[in-house]
């Protein structure tokens, strides 16, 4: 087993001399949009995941902290085994490679999105979550995240401006929406690539070290609207609605259906506008272009919510024409 990536050698250093583990191999797992990795390691013929995240770049404390708080909600999320936060290595349990994206098709959809909204009900309901010291997805946030669409897709992908008095009511509209919804926890990256099917047929939850406490839909709509994979529109709000009877009978709202509607289109406009701008500087910055892709469907939601409110549709002309704009070609 021979590398020249000096992180590969520090990783294996670290898990056979100071974990005294016996690494048979060492493979990249998955792909992922920050400066993490992770590895597929086979030690005594068992398989584990090796996490990668370079100190200078990466912090790994809130994984571990959230980790802990997670499964101690019963969330099911890959258990710790070994940890280096010095080098920022971690070893965890490994999930298997098969991605709900993967699993997902016209005759299992619905059991599949049941059993993943299912899985999302302790985030919204589980009193230590609720309660934790967790970073509020408050307005500076939200607003960080919108200014991304600016700043990486608009100004510097396609190298136009947003008229900035239509961008600010927009905004205005998206955050008080955002901020009116019932506080629970927030996974922040809810949807089919950091869901995983594991051999038993349950789900694996990954990728939670962002989570905050903010707008009850957001994880909702992460996982029905996809940036990924897209669904009719009338399969997506008989979910939404299943799951909202789910969230009335737990006291977790008290609102109608029409509001809750509302919220989740709103909510996810917002996250969609931000993921935009994060396939968009993911290509111009960090040379990961296949993110791309995901721009024309992800562009297509915003223009669908905006056609559903009048107040939007000032907005939904200007990305109608963001979306006949050409974009550069992924190999």
């Amino acid at each position: 087993m021979i590398s020249t990536d000096f992180r590969i050698i520090s990783l294996l250093d670290w898990l056979e001399n100071d974990c005294f583990l016996n690494v048979q191999s060492c493979e990249p797992a998955s792909n992922d949009a920050s400066f993490r990795r992770y590895f597929r390691v086979k030690i005594d013929d068992r398989h584990f995941i090796a996490m990668d995240a370079p100190p200078d770049k990466e912090d790994i404390v809130p994984f571990i902290e959230i980790a802990t708080l997670l499964k101690d909600a019963n969330v099911n999320t890959p258990t710790l085994l070994h940890c280096n936060l010095e080098d920022g290595f971690l070893l965890l349990e490994d999930f298997g490679s098969q991605w709900l994206l993967d699993e997902l098709s016209e005759h299992n959809a619905g059991e599949l999105y049941a059993k993943a909204l299912n899985d999302l009900l302790p985030l919204h309901t589980h009193e230590n979550l609720l309660n934790a010291n967790l970073p509020a997805y408050d307005e500076p946030l939200l607003r960080r995240e919108m200014a991304l669409f600016e700043q990486w897709f608009v100004e510097q992908l396609l190298d136009d401006e947003l008229p900035q008095a239509l961008w600010e009511n927009v905004q205005q509209l998206l955050i008080q929406s955002a901020l009116e919804q019932p506080v629970v926890c927030v996974h922040r990256d809810y949807h089919s690539r950091n869901l995983m099917v594991l051999e038993n047929g349950d789900l694996g939850v990954l990728d939670f070290q962002d989570a905050v406490l903010g707008a009850l839909t957001y994880d909702i709509v992460s996982l029905l609207r996809d940036c990924y994979i897209d669904w009719d529109d009338k399969k997506i709000e008989n979910w939404l609605h299943d799951y909202f009877e789910k969230l009335h009978a737990a006291k977790v709202v008290d609102c109608d259906f029409e509001t809750f509607k509302r919220w989740f289109d709103l909510m996810g406009m917002q996250r969609h506008l931000k993921a935009i701008g994060i396939f968009a500087r993911l290509h111009l910055r960090d040379e990961k272009s296949d993110y791309l892709k995901s721009i024309p469907r992800t562009l297509n939601y915003v223009v669908q919510v905006c056609g559903a409110y009048p107040e939007l549709r000032e907005f939904q002309t200007l990305v109608k024409d963001f979306t006949t704009r050409s974009l550069p070609n992924v190999v």
